[in-house]
């Protein structure tokens, strides 16, 4: 919501704009009115809206054409101001006044109008009749109000009308004319039901209602009140409520009374209670909070956002098969502005024989976000309703800043959960496989995968020693003669070479000697396609022999054309070498350490399924 208003008063001279004033400031009638009244701040606490309001007066006999364009264009909302009394008054409100102010405001953006009638008091009539065809031929008038200065008779209300059609305004929400809503608030208030609606079954029962009611106005509404909502949408709709609950329909039908009964600010203080702005936006504020995060931090999701995210995807797996169809993936994106998830996603985590993204993988593929770009992560929370859902002053409140990198590497121990491992090698040498492997594809399985859906990222589950870990795969492009920060920032190195191609491994060790030969980054040389015969390198050292120099472990062999799932045994070595990099060149050579890791993670991965296949019952 806006954090001042400032109202324009303007009309013909002697009609009584500056009386107004200056009654609304002494509540009484000034014996000497001066040409122009001065400028005026309401503070915030006497108004009804608790926002500052500035009161600008205009006066021709005092100011230029020029100033009376500077103040159109600053202000918020213009009270237009005529005498009931004077008919010449009112029919400069159309022949001049709004033509005026149109030709000096935006047509995107128009100012709302307020007709004032003053000097009632010297009439018996209303000018009523004259002023609604005005009303009804320009969309901008929000109301008109008649008033009389000097018996101070709606001067308190015109002011609020006017503070209200700033911080409440008919125009981005209802179209008078069609008599109902307009598409932009239509589409808002469509994804504030989505995200209400708790277990997605299309209609919000008595509890959703109470939270919503609970969220937007703080206070949860009596049962008997519950009953007379959804009775008043009955008596005007057949399909407003269904099962006893509010139905999409019947809930758009609620905010159109609403608008139609002058009570704007109730589905202004819902759309912001949900991030929206004056234009049915959502803000920047909402959608992007500030979290600082120094460097070597990395960004991971908490344990309440995966329990919000288990939620989300629980509400859209409608046959409880733990993986979501291309359809429930639409309906889950439903309150996105776009579809963010490509076909690329799909071949970046796990998914089911039918190519459909897993529980497991959906968590994966958020993992990935919250830690490459946490600031996507914080947008889609956003859509989704995080914030809200959970009751939190932010997205932000979802995401762990991990402590420095060189902190862990001091004290020996991480509390990370998300591990990133670069994979380089030359051309053909098999990274693609290595990383498409890791989500459980053999060879056959791959050259399914279209050249346009590949994708640079695998990120799945490992275990170290009971504990679950994520290990996020980046294929980096080979280029030798350049390697960003970024291919070069990450907790593992795989060096990737193809057995059965002589020239293969030299680029491997020249990688290794110009960027990590001096590097704390741990590195593992993958002896890939190891099914095939195995070649002579063309290299100065065997792989064996330039392992041995450099105090590596020996080339891993590895292959992903198998008959089932390939083995993830070398994916737990890399995940316990990003844990414990101090221990990458000791510890890690010994194979009794490999041994314990493997068990453990074996161990725990059975029993990770037990776990998970109880939790699917439960589902």
């Amino acid at each position: 919501m806006r954090k001042d208003v400032r109202i324009l008063l303007v009309g013909e001279p002697k009609v009584g704009k500056t009386s107004l004033i200056m009654s609304l400031v002494s509540e009484e009638f000034p014996d000497e009115v001066p040409l122009r009244a001065e400028e005026i701040t309401i503070p915030a606490d006497v108004t009804p809206e608790r926002v500052p309001t500035h009161i600008v007066d205009y006066s021709e006999a005092e100011q230029s054409e020029e100033q009376l364009y500077q103040e159109i264009s600053k202000a918020n909302v213009i009270c237009i101001v005529y005498s009931v009394n004077n008919k010449k008054s009112i029919e400069k409100v159309t022949s001049h006044w709004i033509p005026l102010i149109n030709d000096r405001t935006d047509k995107d953006s128009r100012v709302p109008l307020i007709l004032v009638g003053n000097k009632s008091d010297l009439v018996e009539h209303s000018s009523m009749e004259t002023i609604l065809p005005i009303m009804n031929q320009y969309q901008d008038i929000e109301t008109c109000v008649e008033c009389s200065a000097k018996n101070l008779k709606n001067i308190s209300e015109l002011f609020y009308y006017a503070q209200k059609a700033v911080l409440h305004p008919t125009g981005p929400l209802y179209c008078p004319e069609d008599k109902e809503l307009k598409p932009s608030c239509i589409k808002a208030l469509t994804r504030i039901f989505k995200v209400s609606d708790l277990d997605n079954d299309g209609i919000l029962n008595d509890n959703e209602l109470n939270f919503f009611q609970r969220t937007c106005f703080n206070t949860p509404l009596a049962p008997q009140a519950l009953e007379d909502v959804k009775n008043v949408v009955r008596r005007n709709m057949n399909d407003g409520v269904k099962d006893n609950g509010l139905t999409l329909k019947g809930f758009l039908f609620l905010h159109t009374l609403f608008i139609q009964r002058g009570r704007h600010e109730t589905t202004w203080t819902v759309l912001r209670r949900f991030g929206y702005d004056d234009d049915l936006e959502l803000t920047q504020e909402y959608l992007f909070p500030i979290i600082k995060i120094p460097p070597d931090c990395t960004t991971e999701l908490n344990h309440n956002a995966y329990l919000f995210l288990q939620s989300v995807f629980d509400k859209h797996d409608k046959d409880r098969d733990c993986a979501l169809s291309p359809e429930e993936v639409k309906d889950l994106f439903k309150v996105f502005p776009y579809m963010p998830w490509g076909p690329d996603v799909n071949n970046t985590v796990c998914t089911n024989d039918q190519g459909w993204i897993t529980y497991q993988g959906y968590l994966s593929q958020w993992t990935l976000t919250t830690y490459l770009d946490v600031q996507r992560s914080l947008e889609y929370l956003g859509y989704l309703g995080y914030s809200i859902i959970y009751e939190q002053e932010s997205q932000a409140a979802a995401i762990t800043v991990t402590r420095n990198k060189r902190i862990d590497l001091q004290k020996k121990q991480t509390q990370r959960s998300v591990f990133r491992c670069n994979v380089l090698g030359a051309r053909g040498s098999g990274k693609s496989g290595f990383l498409q492997a890791f989500l459980g594809r053999n060879l056959q399985r791959q050259r399914r995968i279209r050249e346009d859906h590949k994708s640079f990222y695998a990120i799945s589950t490992t275990y170290v020693y009971g504990q679950e870990k994520y290990l996020l795969l980046h294929e980096v492009m080979p280029d030798f003669d350049f390697l960003s920060e970024s291919d070069l920032a990450c907790d593992v190195v795989c060096l990737v070479y193809d057995v059965n191609n002589p020239r293969s491994f030299e680029y491997a060790a020249k990688v290794y000697k110009q960027y990590f030969i001096d590097s704390k980054t741990p590195c593992v040389l993958i002896a890939a396609k190891s099914d095939l015969h195995e070649v002579r390198q063309h290299y100065s050292l065997m792989p064996h022999d330039f392992c041995r120099k450099h105090k590596l472990h020996p080339p891993q062999p590895f292959t992903c054309n198998t008959t089932d799932a390939p083995g993830k045994e070398i994916y737990t070595r890399l995940t316990t070498m990003a844990m414990y990099p101090h221990m990458a060149q000791a510890d890690l050579k010994n194979s009794t350490f490999w041994l314990r890791a493997s068990v453990g993670a074996t161990v725990f991965a059975v029993l990770g399924f037990a776990v998970y296949r109880a939790l699917v019952k439960q589902r």
